[in-house]
């Protein structure tokens, strides 16, 4: 994960090269799609890379919650069969990612308010565990970790791409959970992985979200330095459930455009 990302080009290469030996006409035309430049370099069916990308491309928001996925522009983006997108499509649903409206195809999922419910109480339960088990587990130099991941944090809230500040929060959740070393608790929350980014990207898109989040991570931060466990278990619980009051309003706001296209 820290090694050297491969390059656009290494990327597209290493997909076209697989699809080349399942399909030589659909890889000449994915040669010179953008698409495919994004798309991992593990060697996998060409339905799993598909279906990571799309995966990706949900959570970095760069298809958002209510936007309709179109078969035929799939395809020709992808330069793959139907067949293959319907997959990709269906493995997408099973994770909570995509859903089908009739008359309307295939959206990118608007989570209900009681699915975010959920996956929030779930979160603030077990993120409240894990910051209390950081303040017992971790050593000295993972809490220095844990304050430049902050630090970080902090510096991402400028930049104008959101994604930089998704991929600061996840470095600041990688550095708690390794902390707080349990299995469980880590095991539980990466089953919810795909579903969290998602409403935590959602959330951030709020007017004003993204500093007073940093401000709640702080709190966590400065209880966990201060070797106060009720203090950091408390914190962590807080954040989550002021991101759920946020994310509550948004999704609101993105039913309301469903509806009315």
């Amino acid at each position: 994960m820290l090694g050297r990302e491969a390059s656009v080009g290494e990327r597209a290469d290493s997909f076209v090269a697989s699809l080349r030996s399942e399909d030589p006409v659909a890889a000449e035309r994915v040669a010179v799609n953008g698409l495919a430049a994004r798309v991992s370099r593990v060697a996998a069916p060409v339905r799993e890379q598909v279906l990571e990308l799309l995966r990706k491309e949900i959570v970095e928001m760069r298809l958002r919650p209510g936007q309709r996925l179109v078969e035929r522009e799939l395809i020709d983006s992808f330069g793959v069969s139907r067949t293959t997108i319907r997959e990709a499509l269906r493995g997408l649903a099973a994770e909570g990612l995509v859903t089908t409206i009739p008359q309307k195809g295939a959206i990118v999922a608007i989570p209900s308010a009681k699915a975010a419910a959920e996956v929030y109480e779930v979160r603030a339960l077990l993120e409240g565990a894990a910051a209390r088990e950081f303040v017992t587990h971790a050593s000295d130099v993972q809490v220095r970790t844990l304050r430049r991941a902050l630090v970080a944090l902090e510096q991402s809230q400028d930049e104008t791409d959101p994604r930089v500040m998704l991929q600061a929060k996840n470095r600041f959740y990688e550095v708690l959970f390794d902390g707080a070393d349990n299995a469980t608790i880590r095991s539980i929350l990466e089953g919810l992985q795909a579903r969290v980014a998602v409403l935590r990207a959602t959330s951030l898109t709020a007017p004003g979200r993204p500093r007073q989040s940093v401000v709640e991570i702080s709190a966590i931060v400065e209880a966990i330095e201060n070797r106060d466990a009720d203090a950091a278990a408390a914190a962590a619980s807080f954040h989550v459930r002021q991101a759920s009051e946020t994310l509550f309003a948004q999704l609101g706001a993105a039913s309301e455009r469903v509806v009315d296209d």
